[in-house]
């Protein structure tokens, strides 16, 4: 009787034991499958998934926040992966949040990791299609890495050749390296360079010394055309005063050559007075009878102021003058 109670109890409390582990593993299941809360469907498109699996988890700003429920191909290079959200997560994703794929740490498994998007949008819906955003995978590092060691295994074998070159005397940087001569020859010019350098750097300083001397001295004559405007002004009035007058004594002397030309050709007057021998005769002579005219005439002038009927008038004549001269000394 004790034998059959005892193996009752057992019998219950390992039945009891059962029925407590098959209900926490369907909380745990059903909790990790979101098979109790209140969900809504979103879905991205993405072009490689990078491992990622039914199950795993779904991350809004580092919080879990629902799982990977499908992931199927839609083409050759695009795969659908539908998840399951939280519905009390619903009011803080906005339409243009992002999903990408990554790791959980360094070698954990991949989760889909959503970011909010940038600027204002609306709040997203059940069964919305956000936008993705595809990050380099683990074999595309990998493969970029193969690369460039490989380009750095050929360069290396380049620096060597070139290397080996060099200390061989080869090319124009081995002779350099090698020929004590030449770098001796380099040397004295690298000097020669730095001394003409010093000179230019001086002769610019003394340029400059000068150039600010002109621009302060108001003495000389450059310094004052630079800083008085006035007299700069006057200047260029002076030089379009004599470009004109340049002007005017060009055309003067085209008249002048022009006048000359007309009186050493046979035309005009002038070449008739010069060139003409009888009309220069004929001229004489009348300025000859004019001459004597002029003093038969004086003479009879003369002979009239004696003259007893014409004297009294010219002495008469004479008396009105001598009267209007005394008034003009008064």
């Amino acid at each position: 009787m004790k034998n059959s109670n005892s193996q009752k109890l057992r019998l219950g409390a390992f039945v009891l034991f059962g029925t407590i582990l098959f209900i926490a593993g369907i909380y745990l299941i059903g909790q990790r499958q979101d098979m109790f809360k209140k969900t809504f469907t979103l879905s991205s498109y993405f072009q490689n998934v990078n491992g990622l699996q039914k199950g795993n988890n779904v991350r809004y700003s580092g919080i879990d926040i629902g799982t990977v429920k499908d992931i199927s191909m839609v083409n050759d290079s695009t795969i659908k992966v539908v998840m399951s959200i939280e519905e009390n997560i619903i009011s803080h994703i906005k339409k243009n949040a992002i999903a990408t794929i990554g790791s959980d740490g360094l070698v954990g498994n991949m989760i889909v990791n959503i970011v909010p998007g940038k600027g204002m949008a609306q709040t997203i819906e059940n069964k919305d299609v956000i936008e993705s955003y595809s990050k380099i995978g683990t074999d595309d590092i990998l493969n970029t890495l193969n690369t460039s060691s490989e380009n750095a295994a050929l360069l290396t074998s380049d620096l060597l050749k070139i290397t080996h070159k060099i200390t061989e005397g080869k090319g124009t940087i081995g002779v350099l390296i090698n020929d004590s001569v030449m770098a001796q020859d380099l040397k004295q010019s690298i000097t020669n360079l730095k001394g003409a350098s010093r000179g230019a750097s001086n002769t610019i300083s003394e340029l400059n010394g000068i150039v600010r001397s002109i621009k302060t001295d108001d003495n000389s004559v450059l310094g004052l055309l630079l800083n008085d405007t006035t007299s700069g002004k006057k200047v260029k009035d002076i030089v379009s005063n004599l470009e004109a007058s340049s002007t005017e004594i060009e055309v003067l002397l085209s008249h002048v050559n022009t006048i000359m030309n007309d009186l050493n050709s046979s035309e005009g007057a002038y070449a008739y007075l010069v060139k003409d021998t009888s009309l220069v005769n004929s001229l004489r002579s009348t300025l000859k009878n004019v001459n004597e005219g002029t003093d038969k005439f004086n003479q009879n002038m003369e002979a009239l102021k004696h003259n007893f009927l014409t004297r009294g008038y010219f002495r008469k004549l004479e008396r009105q003058q001598n009267k209007e001269a005394k008034t003009k000394n008064y």
